[in-house]
């Protein structure tokens, strides 16, 4: 394992691809008494979310109340990681519905901005505020857990994933590193064999549970296996549901210009 730190340490980072194969393989060797490692725990499951090259994909946002339908929005969005830190810059431009279409939300460091062509406006917004139901501004950029947050072990859990299927899990509590991430305090279950996350529950700095998500409907995307559906559930009303699906995987050229604030009133969608 300290061969893997190393490489965690160093400032020229491997392709998320290659980290990911290396860490599953040191994660589930057999070295008896040997506790996995929190932090290269969250850094595999980080390459399952996240495709390792520039990439694109569609978001769609669905809420409901008391089982019913009350909202939706479609989302493009269109992803590439810093070389260096390993985090992802982010432009996410509005597909639906109308009244919407054509906005833009640009995430570039910790620094996340909000365009209206209408106004011709940028103005900066805040990771924690709602785009629909449960879903923040910060739930729908490509994030690495990894790079924000430091993470412990709690221990071996059986837990019942999103389908009611019992799970055996690694726990991993997370703790934010700067203020700027969307959460302070995440619990986050990954699968002992294969590091998929299949729950987390977020928190507010003061440990208050915000809203529970399950991670299902795991598909082969762009060379890995993804969860291609989020349900979250509100923490204090369960009748309150946001399932977020996402589809339209492909690898896409992200070109610099695209992720610069300066930019946003000339991006026109290929």
């Amino acid at each position: 394992m300290s061969k893997l730190l190393t490489l965690r340490m160093a400032d020229r980072r491997p392709p998320l691809f290659l980290l990911a194969a290396w860490l599953l393989a040191a994660l589930f060797s057999p070295v008896a008494g040997a506790a996995p490692d929190a932090q290269a725990l969250l850094a595999a499951s980080d390459a399952i979310r996240n495709p390792s090259k520039p990439f694109s994909l569609t978001t769609a946002l669905t809420e409901y109340r008391q089982g019913k339908q009350v909202d939706s929005s479609v989302l493009t969005v269109y992803s590439r990681a810093e070389t260096r830190s390993g985090q992802f810059r982010s432009l996410i431009r509005f597909a639906a519905p109308a009244r919407d279409a054509g906005k833009l939300m640009l995430k570039n460091g910790n620094e996340l901005w909000f365009f209206d062509p209408n106004s011709k406006a940028s103005v900066r917004i805040s990771p924690q505020q709602r785009l629909l139901g449960q879903a923040a501004n910060g739930d729908v950029v490509t994030v690495n857990l990894d790079a924000d947050y430091r993470a412990s072990l709690g221990g071996e859990v059986k837990i019942q994933d999103g389908d009611r299927q019992p799970r055996q899990t690694y726990r991993l509590t997370l703790h934010a590193k700067t203020p700027e991430v969307t959460y302070p305090y995440i619990e986050l279950w990954l699968d002992q064999k294969t590091a998929h996350p299949l729950k987390a529950k977020f928190y507010t700095d003061s440990e208050r549970l915000l809203k529970t998500a399950y991670y299902r409907q795991y598909q082969r995307q762009l060379g890995q296996d993804r969860p291609t559906e989020t349900v979250i559930i509100d923490g204090l009303d369960p009748s309150w549901v946001t399932v977020m699906r996402f589809s339209d995987y492909a690898w896409k050229d992200v070109p610099e210009s695209w992720l610069q604030r300066d930019y946003l009133p000339r991006f026109t969608p290929e």
